[in-house]
């Protein structure tokens, strides 16, 4: 038992330091729940991928995120649900099918998709406990948002979904 108070302490602090958001992390508030991530990780990684992402993409004319269906005309009572359904779209679509010759853009991807994937996880924690539902009008939103990328090859969409990231984070920041 020589040991156990140091181990205590240790323990302890290691969990203080995983519970507490690191210095460059924003916490959001999607309704009732709140997610702590990287923006200027996020961000700065996208930043460095955007141009390259950005020129794969060979339909112009069409947007997956934004008009007619725009993310900032989301109600505020319906970003948790719609939070949820958009890092779920990001993690299980578009990442998944985001894959390059480049290898600096491959990690950069990664990066952002193990950003998103740790957010899911708590945004969904909490999802379920607040039991958040989402109200027609957002349901519409992400349908068409489904839509526009179901419309697309699967690598297409991927990469426009990537492309477009920018409008999430955008709107992710906007005030409530």
């Amino acid at each position: 038992m020589r040991g156990s108070p140091l181990f205590l302490c240790l323990f302890s602090t290691s969990c203080w330091v995983n519970l507490t958001p690191t210095a460059g992390d924003k916490i959001f508030h999607f309704g009732a729940c709140r997610v702590s991530m990287s923006m200027t990780e996020i961000r700065a990684g996208f930043r460095a991928i955007k141009a390259d992402i950005q020129s794969r993409d060979p339909i112009r004319t069409l947007s997956i995120l934004s008009h007619p269906h725009s993310l900032h005309k989301v109600k505020s009572s319906d970003r948790c649900c719609m939070a949820h359904q958009l890092f779920t779209f990001y993690v299980d679509k578009v990442f998944r099918h985001c894959r390059t010759e480049d290898w600096f853009v491959n990690r950069k991807i990664s990066s952002i998709a193990n950003s998103f994937l740790s957010a899911r996880r708590r945004l969904g924690q909490c999802h379920e406990q607040n039991n958040c539902v989402c109200g027609e009008e957002s349901m519409e939103k992400f349908k068409q948002i489904l839509a526009n990328y179901e419309g697309l090859n699967v690598t297409s969409a991927a990469m426009k979904s990537l492309g477009e990231l920018d409008i999430l984070l955008d709107w992710m920041e906007k005030p409530r």
